[in-house]
């Protein structure tokens, strides 16, 4: 429980903040299909990881590199589909919540 409060603290406090330069400008169609085909890997590599705090990592550091394309891609006129990058979002936080909770 504590872990999915952090995470939601952390996505509400990316959200009020000013976007990390990273994520300043319009993220490119290819540029998030290229990520999500390396959040794929990440989950498949990491799905039965016995080294519990190394999958925990990964899947923080993939769920903040998700929520910072999802800031990127919103930015877009028109652009790429958030709903998406939504899909990514609430993945790695399930799996933050149900394998690297307390």
């Amino acid at each position: 429980m504590m872990i999915r409060l952090a995470i939601v603290l952390a996505s509400a406090a990316l959200n009020a903040s000013p976007l990390p330069a990273a994520a300043s400008q319009c993220a490119a169609p290819s540029t998030i299909a290229t990520i999500r085909t390396h959040w794929s890997a990440v989950r498949s590599q990491f799905s039965n990881a016995t080294d519990r705090e190394t999958a925990c990592r990964a899947y923080a550091a993939s769920f903040y590199e998700s929520v910072t394309t999802r800031q990127a891609a919103a930015g877009c006129p028109g652009g790429a589909s958030v709903s998406a990058l939504d899909l990514e979002i609430n993945t790695f936080n399930e799996l933050l919540a149900t394998k690297c909770g307390g």
